[in-house]
């Protein structure tokens, strides 16, 4: 069982430029044709355009190839769906939404570097889960950062939900230990820590996050239930040194991938999943607190090629 519930129609405005770009000129591109090599190689440039992934647009172009020259595929009708189908498979056993503690508090630690809008991110989970009736408990252990802990705490008036925070510069990782035990203590449904910002690159903040994960799950058994990356969509094969740094240190379980209405090269959740092997979870898809999905893999396929 997973946190949240998709909407389609909401999936498909996130999506509108990625669709516009990719998936409405793939079908420009295919309707009415024949296949031949060169509408193979074309489809082959457009994915790598759209930041799928050396991984999978090698995968996808050499099965299209196969299953052309053995007679199964004739028209580019059948190259689109072939396409769809493909895309849709990396996604086959992937259960959409956030993965819930047996018995609570589910523990999501949310990380990545600055500047990819993690407190932002970071509220708009606490506000679907609020919407669907969970009690949310946040943990302000970004520390860092001048403000930072001020910028949770008026998310938490706004929400209705309550936060455990330090002074600014005090240790991350005993502010994360007094909030799992207040989550604990309070019974709550979900706590959300909030983490400073680092460089992939910065290794002394990078030890700082296994030391908060470690002394949760000191208090919590089986804590963190997710460690969500925040990357920004915007940034394409950007974040996939991002994500490769972050897996490396605290165990990534999935992805946020905020901003994927700001970009036209939304194909990047192919080539994270692909060549890290990592899901997102959830995709922002709107500057509204209410604009964060689940993501589906599906419904995603299937908003980058709706009519």
């Amino acid at each position: 069982m997973g946190l949240f519930k998709s909407t389609i129609s909401r999936i498909r405005q996130g999506l509108a430029r990625t669709a516009g770009s990719f998936g409405s000129g793939l079908r420009s591109l295919l309707t009415g044709r024949s296949i031949d090599q060169d509408l193979i190689d074309e489809i082959e440039l457009r994915l790598i355009a759209a930041d799928v992934g050396i991984k999978a647009t090698n995968e996808i172009t050499e099965s299209l190839q196969a299953d052309w020259k053995a007679g199964k595929l004739s028209s580019g009708e059948d190259a689109l769906e072939h396409l769809k189908q493909a895309l849709k498979s990396r996604w086959a056993e992937q259960q959409p939404g956030i993965a819930v503690a047996e018995t609570t508090p589910t523990v999501i630690l949310v990380v990545g570097v600055n500047g990819v809008g993690k407190t932002t991110s970071v509220a708009k989970i606490a506000r679907a889960l609020r919407e669907e009736g969970r009690s949310v408990l946040l943990a302000a252990a970004d520390t860092f950062r001048a403000g930072a802990v001020a910028q949770l705490a008026i998310w938490s008036e706004r929400l209705g939900v309550d936060v455990v925070k330090g002074d600014q510069g005090a240790d991350p990782a005993a502010v994360a230990f007094d909030a799992a035990e207040a989550a604990v203590a309070r019974g709550v449904d979900v706590l959300l820590v909030d983490t400073a910002g680092r460089l992939h690159n910065q290794g002394d903040l990078m030890r700082q996050l296994v030391k908060i994960r470690d002394v949760i799950a000191r208090k919590i058994p089986g804590a963190p239930h997710e460690v969500l990356l925040v990357l920004d969509a915007t940034s394409g094969q950007n974040a996939l040194q991002q994500a490769r740094a972050f897996k490396e240190s605290v165990e990534v379980t999935g992805v946020f991938l905020a901003k994927l209405d700001g970009t036209a090269r939304g194909g990047i959740v192919v080539a994270i999943r692909d060549e890290l092997d990592v899901p997102v979870k959830l995709v922002g898809v709107g500057e509204r607190p209410e604009d964060v999905e689940p993501f589906d893999g599906d419904a995603f396929i299937e908003a980058i090629f709706a009519d």
